[in-house]
């Protein structure tokens, strides 16, 4: 089935694929909240059974997402807001714990624009980890501090290794409480782009969002719990052109729009993503939104 192919990384969308078939899930949980002042739309969906998670696809844990139409509108103030969001939602995924050592992780290509947010992040965080081991705390004129690290792996392309072996020899070293991954993700809806992140406790898969998966960067497979935080960046081609078309088959049967859309959409299609014009200023404001959450959440109370 043509919809099947195509790919996406929110857990929300996933979800919604199921709702438009009538289908309910067992051992999944949503819960959906609005804020009108903010017009920030909140869906959280907990997969809490392996049942849940073989029909999303996607491993068990939560999925935090956050939609704002006005996140790729350059007004600072409006995303001063979604940093502080973002920042409560990142601190309930967090260890109750003070003074932890946190690493946070940039994925993605930083000569490749749609790929850089990872990059761009770590760019724009409060490190801290170096002056803290040289000063101590109190030099920082607090009593309690994270020690935060962070580090941009690059791609395989660039270093010839998977990027789980680069953190796994970091994880080793600095031995963190916690780690954060960052990367740019697909998504479904060209209306997404750029206007949402997603946060799970389930850690992330480098390359995902281009169809090129490598290993997990998750707590299985580094022994630390690993939160995952993204933004999509670029669309499957295929979706335009079925979203295009479809809108002109309305008048056909399920099945048979379906199966006019397999036959029609060229198989380049599925390997190819499309992301906005625009996308070089967006992504530098996304990352520094997304820095901004996270430095909020790592500032002690």
């Amino acid at each position: 089935m043509t919809a099947g192919r195509i790919h996406t990384d929110l857990a929300l969308e996933a979800k919604e694929k199921y709702e438009e078939e009538n289908v309910e899930i067992r051992g999944v949980v949503i819960e959906e909240d609005y804020n009108e002042e903010k017009d920030i739309s909140i869906t959280c969906v907990k997969i809490q059974s392996e049942n849940g998670a073989k029909s999303m696809g996607r491993p068990q844990g939560i999925y935090i997402t956050l939609e704002a139409p006005n996140l790729s509108v350059p007004d600072e103030a409006y995303h001063r807001e979604i940093s502080r969001e973002l920042s409560g939602h990142i601190k309930k995924l967090m260890p109750d714990k003070e003074d932890m050592t946190i690493l946070v992780v940039g994925l993605g290509n930083r000569d490749v624009t749609p790929d850089a947010l990872g990059p761009d992040v770590i760019a724009n965080l409060c490190i801290t980890r170096h002056v803290i081991q040289e000063y101590g705390v109190h030099g920082m004129g607090e009593m309690h501090r994270h020690r935060i690290s962070g580090i941009v792996p690059g791609v395989m392309a660039q270093t010839g290794m998977e990027t789980l072996e680069i953190i796994k020899g970091v994880v080793q070293e600095i031995h963190p409480d916690v780690i954060f991954a960052v990367d740019a993700l697909a998504a479904r809806s060209v209306r997404r782009l750029n206007r949402t992140i997603q946060i799970t406790d389930t850690g992330i898969i480098p390359g995902s969002g281009v169809g090129n998966h490598r290993n997990g960067l998750t707590e299985e497979t580094l022994g630390v719990k690993v939160i995952g935080i993204g933004v999509p960046t670029v669309v499957d081609a295929a979706t335009i052109v079925q979203d295009s078309m479809a809108n002109l088959l309305d008048t056909l049967e399920e099945s048979e729009k379906k199966e006019f859309l397999e036959e029609m959409i060229a198989p380049a299609l599925y390997s190819m993503f499309v992301t906005p014009k625009d996308v070089d200023e967006t992504v530098k404001r996304l990352s520094f939104t997304i820095s901004e959450g996270l430095n909020m959440a790592f500032a002690s109370e």
